[in-house]
């Protein structure tokens, strides 16, 4: 519900706050005393049109606030606003004409803020806010009063599967091409490694025998020479070592403190002897070819352009290989995917279809019950020539159901008609030039779809215009009634609407140090009367508040008999 609403230098406001309650607010006051101003806050609040003109004169801003104790909203936390305790819309107009919203303290444009009061508040007049004014809204009622949502729902998740399906089966015809030219890719990235015959361990042989064979001569010299040195030469180690060997002998046989030498060293001659063994065997075993040199040269060069185009190492390549078989696989397979994707949508657009259909026909028998009823309600409040017609239809174009255009609500579009005068012709309801009838062809409108509407405040200005005596009466017991499901705030010249109120509140004009400026206040026993008898008569005389005490009787009754 809308709990306070601040306003803060808005035309002749200087700074007036004003508490609501539940059920049925009617705010009253002489012509003049400010009351489309308060509107006014509340349309700037929700995301109206703000102006510098609205300013008060003198000031450099205008502030309005309304603080709504509500549930939390998903949109709200979606964003990262917190609302712990409701929700706070803040309008902050400079004269400079430009304006900042807020929602909890959080700066948000307009448009959120527009947005979010959506799911709030409606505003019944002159303003352009009104949710029922919105064709998608609109269908919302239909399929709510018509207890239609579950069908509904049983069309959008048809359609969702079916969306998603068009979607999969779009990419794979528009990535045709790029599916062709990609798997002839792969297909010789996969035969070129394929070719090479690559083998796990492959890198570091190629790389050790490459190695060698590049060094050949340089090896064989080498052995040569080491040969020579342990053994072939005159000179040779193993002939100083037997030398050496004969002469410690002798010595360990005088001293045997040479004994443990003399061991050492005879076990180095076998280590020696098998040394020379191995470089004889090594350096028999060199053979330079340079045919053998070549291929290895290659077989290097090609896995080093392999690993440039495919990984890091031999690894790496054969897991690339893999890789890219199993890609080939899933692309070879698209086409087959294709097909069953074709078959799939045309069995899902059959569902569909009939769905589509069902609900449109429920829809429209729905509307022309809505259409009797409206026109009922609209009889008993001044309105009794009144047509009102919901035109339902489908409008054609591509990606549909048989050549309609679709959406999770299925394929019907609606707009709802009016005709307020005998003679004139049916004229969209967001059209209405009277914001008195615009006002009442929504509270008959709300009251019939009150069990389907999620719009829990509802606003009506300008709804007694042109209407008196019973009709009036009519009126207020219907807001009353609207009340009990919503909390209605309703602007009133009458005091038969006014006497339903569940809270009254006035509107007054005063001047102060020589500047206009407005109360509000509410008000109840005597004041009330009071009210309710300048309402009937513009004064306070005996029969005018008698008349009033009697109107107050009466509503009482009726609400103590209703409950």
């Amino acid at each position: 519900m809308l709990r306070e609403l601040h306003i803060k230098n808005l035309a002749i406001i200087e700074d007036v706050s004003i508490e609501f309650d539940e059920g049925l607010n009617v705010l009253t006051g002489e012509t003049g005393a400010g009351k489309s101003i308060i509107i006014d806050a509340l349309g700037l609040c929700i995301g109206e049109r703000a102006s510098s003109v609205l300013i008060r004169s003198g000031e450099k801003e205008a502030t309005v606030e309304a603080f709504f104790e509500i549930p939390p909203l998903k949109t709200l936390a979606d964003m990262g606003i917190e609302q712990d305790e409701g929700v706070i819309m803040k309008r902050i107009i400079s004269s400079s004409g430009k304006s900042r919203a807020y929602i909890n303290g959080a700066l948000v444009n307009v448009q959120t803020l527009s947005e979010v009061s959506r799911d709030i508040i409606d505003i019944h007049g002159q303003y352009e806010h009104q949710s029922l004014l919105l064709p998608e809204n609109q269908l919302e009622m239909i399929d709510a009063y018509g207890r239609l949502l579950k069908d509904r729902e049983d069309f959008s998740v048809v359609y969702a599967k079916l969306m998603a399906l068009r979607q999969q089966m779009e990419e794979l015809t528009v990535r045709e091409r790029e599916r062709v030219q990609k798997i002839d890719m792969l297909k010789f990235q996969i035969g070129e490694i394929e070719a090479s015959g690559l083998k796990k361990d492959e890198e570091e042989a190629l790389a050790e025998e490459l190695k060698i064979l590049s060094n050949t001569e340089r090896l064989l010299s080498l052995a040569n020479e080491a040969y020579d040195s342990l053994y072939a030469s005159e000179g040779a180690a193993q002939n100083s070592l037997s030398k050496a060997i004969n002469a410690i002998r002798e010595i360990a046989s005088i001293d045997n403190r040479a004994t443990e030498t003399l061991r050492t060293i005879e076990e180095a001659m076998p280590l020696i002897e098998e040394a020379s063994m191995f470089l004889r065997g090594y350096k028999d075993s060199l053979d330079f070819n340079p045919s053998r040199l070549e291929a290895l040269q290659e077989r290097h060069e090609l896995i080093k352009r392999l690993i440039k185009k495919y990984g890091a190492n031999v690894q790496e390549i054969l897991d690339y290989k893999e890789k890219a078989q199993r890609e080939l696989n899933e692309l070879q397979s698209s086409e087959e995917r294709l097909e069953y994707l074709k078959a799939e949508i045309e069995d899902l657009r059959k569902i569909l279809t009939e769905k589509a259909n069902n609900l449109s026909e429920k829809r429209k028998a729905v509307a022309g019950q809505i259409e009797k009823k409206v026109v009922a309600e609209l009889g008993t409040l001044s309105m009794p020539h009144t047509r009102f017609s919901i035109k339902m239809f489908c409008e054609q174009g591509e990606d549909t159901i048989d050549g309609f255009k679709a959406n999770s609500k299925g394929i019907d579009r609606v707009e709802y008609l009016i005709s307020p005068n005998p003679g004139e012709e049916l004229r969209p309801l967001s059209k209405t030039a009277s914001g008195g009838e615009l006002s009442r062809v929504m509270l008959a409108l709300k009251g019939l779809l009150s069990g389907g509407d999620r719009i829990s405040i509802l606003v009506f200005d300008e709804i007694d215009a042109g209407i008196g005596g019973k009709a009036a009466d009519t009126v207020g017991g219907k807001l009353k009634a609207l009340s009990k499901n919503h909390q209605v705030i309703c602007i009133t010249h009458l005091p038969q609407i006014a006497s339903y109120g569940d809270m009254h509140l006035k509107i007054e004009k005063t001047v102060k140090a020589g500047r206009t400026a407005v109360k509000v206040r509410s008000i109840a026993g005597d004041d009330r009367v009071m009210e309710l008898a300048r309402m009937l008569s513009g004064g306070d005389s005996e029969v005018s508040i008698e008349h009033a005490k009697e109107m107050l009787r009466n509503k009482t009754k009726k609400a103590a008999g209703r409950a």
